[in-house]
């Protein structure tokens, strides 16, 4: 029987805002200058795909947006692959999850998808948000927290990502976490998600599928021993207890808003919004601007974006009130009449 060339699927997971994104523009561009075809399969919360935009017009991406892969949009993920497998026939597939979705099912999903497709999971990469994670670690523990363990718990790579923000003892700190949850995975500090593309490239030697599929039986039985020969059942009801918590409102903009006072507005968003990003028209100013606010930080890059993309912003978090929110963007844009 003649042996069928598999294509590397690599997941990138992590919480909102901790550089999964510019992890994976950073990998686009080695593997394409390397010779090899990647292609993205980009999950988004919210209605649009904002962190698609970032990525080279030239790559193969295929869209799942308004829900996440592993609860509204599973089956999507697997129809995604095909498509991209029997269109654009890749080298690579780097599937970015939302930074709210528990990498396990993802893993379920692929490796289901293997036995049909000829893709094949190399690794679950998860990326870090240093601080915010130490900052939880110290005063809340909540679902976010417990997320982000799950995230950690799933990877075979590790970047501990804005190290720059905290001084060594507290690198110590949260080094010594990631590690206490996963002993096994490979642990990089970085900053800007800069690491070695050889540390990815060795990953194509390894089987992320099974250490992952080792987690999930010992997660399961660990949290429903009563039930832990109905994976699908144990298997729903430990997701729903993940994320249910998060949400997102999608803004979209009738017309441009003030500049500053858009900046003012986003830096007074309630501390539940820990996620927002958008393209933006200003009133002010010429150009169009992709924005993102992430761990009270926020940033504007001017860009031109790919095919018609209307003004939008997607803000992320947990039990905020979208109407507060709406209000306040409307009256921004009524400022403008």
């Amino acid at each position: 029987m003649i042996a069928h060339k598999r294509i590397t699927v690599f997941v990138l997971s992590g919480f909102l805002g901790s550089g999964k994104t510019t992890l994976l523009t950073k990998a686009i561009d080695h593997f394409t200058e390397a010779g090899r075809k990647p292609a993205v399969i980009m999950n988004e919360i919210g209605e649009v795909n904002l962190d698609g935009q970032l990525v080279a017009e030239e790559v193969p991406m295929s869209e799942l947006l308004g829900g996440c892969i592993c609860c509204s949009s599973r089956g999507d993920l697997a129809a995604a692959l095909k498509e991209l497998v029997t269109n654009e026939q890749p080298d690579l597939i780097f599937i970015e999850s939302t930074g709210i979705a528990n990498p396990i099912e993802i893993i379920d999903e692929v490796t289901d998808a293997s036995l049909v497709f000829p893709v094949e999971l190399k690794a679950v990469i998860t990326v870090v948000d240093a601080p915010q994670l130490l900052e939880l670690s110290r005063t809340s523990r909540g679902k976010t927290y417990r997320l982000m363990e799950e995230q950690i718990r799933c990877a075979n790579l590790l970047l501990l990502n804005k190290t720059d923000l905290l001084p060594q003892s507290a690198l110590q700190e949260v080094d010594a976490l990631v590690r206490e949850w996963n002993p096994y995975a490979s642990v990089h500090f970085t900053v800007f998600s800069q690491i070695d593309m050889q540390l990815i490239e060795a990953l194509t030697e390894g089987d992320a599928g099974q250490h992952a599929r080792a987690e999930v039986k010992i997660t399961h039985e660990h949290e429903s021993h009563k039930h832990h020969h109905d994976h699908e059942h144990t298997h729903a009801r430990h997701h729903h207890h993940t994320h249910s918590h998060v949400m997102a409102y999608t803004h979209f903009f009738e017309r441009a808003v003030d500049s500053n006072a858009f900046e003012e507005f986003v830096s007074k968003l309630p501390k539940e919004v820990y996620r927002a990003k958008g393209i933006l028209s200003f009133s002010d100013t010429a150009s169009r601007f992709l924005f993102q606010f992430a761990y009270r930080e926020m940033d504007f890059v001017k860009i031109t974006p790919q095919g018609e993309v209307p003004d939008v912003a997607v803000f992320i978090g947990e039990n905020f009130s979208k109407e507060a929110v709406r209000s306040a963007l409307l009256r921004l844009e009524s400022a403008n009449e």
